[in-house]
């Protein structure tokens, strides 16, 4: 049973509750959080399984795929994985056209998309994998404000602050919205993901929508900020600017924070501000937790050989274990278990798609 609880409405929403807290450790190593975007494992002989595996999609679970291929060439598996991230949405083109194996996913696959496999016949495994808390963050010497709210977020980055280049500039949309946040007289630098990537999509629907509906607005951020769907140029940016504001995921934000700062969340103006920590990601206290997921092609788990063997591996123990190893939070043993299930029963179709 999933533990992913939907907002009264009929979109999926990532919010979690009713996790019980875990003790995924962040393990700080080089490769935690990817540092390219393009990753090959195994001899090339491919004599173990008799073939290739093709991933592509997100950026944030990238880290998580990159970690499970180079495990299983250690394991001694000689099939060739690739790992590229240029983004969920760009993967799920890739995906939905028969190009790829595996889609790594930092959301649930659109109705769109869905329609799109449909459509060239792409029958999919939907499979949950970890939980991440999607970090909003700036340079690490930015101490004007600590906490913000979602109304906070909305003034600076929703579809009515394009043009703002100033903190201050979204004050009065903050205040509209109930928030007494104040915000500094200081340069508004916004570097982000763009369109491209499952982060954006998260940060617009768990953020942005609620507040941009209410008052008649298109849901999406401004389109003024310097976009990118490599995780690692948007932390160049928030660095090369001492007021910048931008957003990514968990694992990439513990990567590198001391050089960069996440500030707390609150969901309504006033209300617990909430560090994301592996502890409050897993709790849903932080109240932009989000699950991951991957998508296997059905098709190709049986016709291609180096397909199955390596998702029963990226299931397994060792497999997961990369899931804390590249910095976000384990599924419960009881979701842990569905998705396994879900795999060996080979069961498609999906269970969270939105709109």
């Amino acid at each position: 049973m999933l533990h992913i609880a939907k907002r009264p409405r009929a979109r999926l929403l990532v919010m979690f509750v009713a996790l019980s807290v875990l003790t995924a450790a962040c393990a700080g190593g080089e490769d935690s959080a990817g540092t390219g975007t393009e990753t090959t494992t195994g001899s090339g002989s491919g004599a173990a399984t008799g073939g290739t595996v093709n991933i592509s999609g997100s950026s944030t679970v990238l880290p998580v795929s990159q970690l499970v291929a180079e495990s299983y060439a250690d394991a001694g598996n000689d099939a060739n994985v690739n790992v590229d991230g240029p983004g969920t949405g760009d993967g799920f083109q890739l995906f939905c056209q028969g190009e790829t194996d595996i889609s790594d996913a930092s959301r649930p696959i659109k109705e769109a998309e869905v329609a799109t496999c449909e459509e060239n016949g792409i029958e999919f495994v939907e499979l949950y994998i970890a939980i991440d808390g999607l970090s909003v963050i700036s340079n690490a010497d930015f101490d004007a404000v600590e906490c913000l709210s979602f109304a906070d977020m909305y003034a600076l980055s929703g579809p009515e602050s394009q043009g703002f280049d100033n903190w201050t500039d979204a004050q009065a949309i903050a205040e509209e919205l109930g928030s007494d946040t104040e915000f500094p007289d200081a340069p508004l630098n916004i570097s982000a993901p763009g369109e491209e990537s499952g982060t954006y999509d998260s940060y617009v629907e768990i953020v942005l929508e609620d507040i941009a509906e209410e008052r008649g607005q298109e849901a999406q951020t401004r389109p003024d900020y310097q976009s990118s769907g490599d995780d690692n140029i948007i932390l160049q940016g928030i660095q090369g600017s001492p007021s910048s504001y931008g957003w990514v995921g968990y694992a990439y934000f513990a990567e590198n924070e001391g050089a960069v700062k996440a500030f707390e969340v609150a969901e309504e103006p006033g209300g617990e501000c909430v560090a994301p920590t592996p502890e409050t990601i897993a709790s849903g206290d932080y109240p932009i937790s989000r699950p991951l997921f991957i998508y296997v092609n059905a098709e190709k788990a049986e016709s291609n050989p180096a397909l199955a063997p390596f998702v029963d591996f990226y299931l397994s123990e060792e497999g997961m274990a990369a899931v804390a190893e590249a910095g976000y939070v384990d599924i419960p043993e009881e979701d842990l278990e569905a998705t396994r299930q879900t795999w060996e029963d080979r069961t498609t179709g999906a269970n969270f798609a939105s709109e």
